[in-house]
């Protein structure tokens, strides 16, 4: 690697310390944990890490939860970009771990995530985190996620009404040999298409690697339609579904980790993509965990 791109790695991971730079109000890190599946799904037995940031001023605040995507470490640099960002605009915020190292069908994506989001357990990690004496969950629940992440998020309100809305990244019915339109397709799913917003990369390997089948993707999990070779299509409250381009990534590549900034998925999840991290477009950070506020009170 050069010592430009060294130079830059660094920089992006610094800012996603930071929280991108976003301002806002002074913040504190706490750990947790929780009991979760494992890679096949089943019962919540094995205990997993949570990484978050609440805010450091009393009161009490709106809950944000991320997950990370296959095989991607829980506290890496979108997720703590995300958490951070979210922490300074007034939320206890979290990454949560869970059994990450294999993909699943929709029995076991939802075993997975009914562990994350189930009220009822004490030893669920909602229920570790709505128990902060800072987090009001009644003021809503908002979540995010990567790949399986998003879709972990997606099926967060089937476990949990307080869930209010969803960001998903790399987000689709169909990946590889698994189709899982009976969980994620609009009306399949508790949460509603009008509180979701998908943003997937035109060459998304996992959608077909072309806008067409990236396109259709989104349809089938948001419920919104719009023209054939559309790059964005969001209803009046910012719901749906964006296509990032090739044309706005830094390595030119908007494939499922689009988020990095070079090589695709075989990138360091420790770099990010400046546009995603820092830019102010439509399939960035910012203006989609901005869009998420719009739903939880304060």
């Amino acid at each position: 690697m050069s010592i430009m791109r060294r130079l830059a790695a660094a920089t992006a991971f610094l800012l996603s310390v930071l929280g991108g730079g976003a301002a806002g109000a002074q913040t504190t890190s706490f750990a947790a944990a929780y009991n979760g599946a494992g890679t096949a799904g089943g019962s919540c037995t094995s205990s997993f890490n949570i990484s978050a940031v609440e805010p450091s001023a009393s009161g009490t605040y709106p809950v944000f939860i991320y997950l990370v995507g296959t095989s991607e470490t829980y506290n890496n640099a979108a997720a703590m970009a995300a958490v951070n960002a979210m922490a300074a605009k007034g939320y206890v915020a979290a990454t949560v771990e869970y059994a990450s190292s294999q993909f699943g069908t929709c029995p076991v994506l939802s075993a997975k995530s009914s562990c994350v989001f189930n009220p009822n357990s004490a030893t669920s990690a909602v229920a570790q985190l709505c128990s902060r004496a800072k987090a009001d969950c009644s003021k809503g629940i908002v979540v995010g996620g990567f790949s399986q992440g998003s879709i972990l998020a997606l099926l967060a309100k089937n476990f949990d009404a307080r869930v209010q809305a969803a960001y998903g990244m790399g987000m689709g019915n169909v990946y590889a040999t698994y189709n899982l339109s009976s969980c994620v397709s609009d009306g399949n799913r508790s949460l509603p298409g009008d509180r979701l917003r998908a943003v997937d990369g035109e060459r998304d390997n996992f959608a077909g690697g072309a806008q067409a089948p990236v396109q259709s993707s989104l349809q089938n999990v948001t419920g919104l339609t719009c023209p054939a070779g559309s790059y964005a299509c969001l209803s009046a409250n910012g719901s749906g579904w964006i296509i990032a381009k090739n044309s706005q990534m830094a390595d030119g590549s908007a494939d499922h980790c689009y988020m990095r900034a070079w090589g695709d998925c075989v990138g360091s999840q420790y770099s990010l993509d400046a546009g995603w991290n820092t830019g102010t477009a439509s399939w960035s950070r910012e203006a989609n965990l901005q869009w998420l506020t719009r739903f939880t009170t304060k």
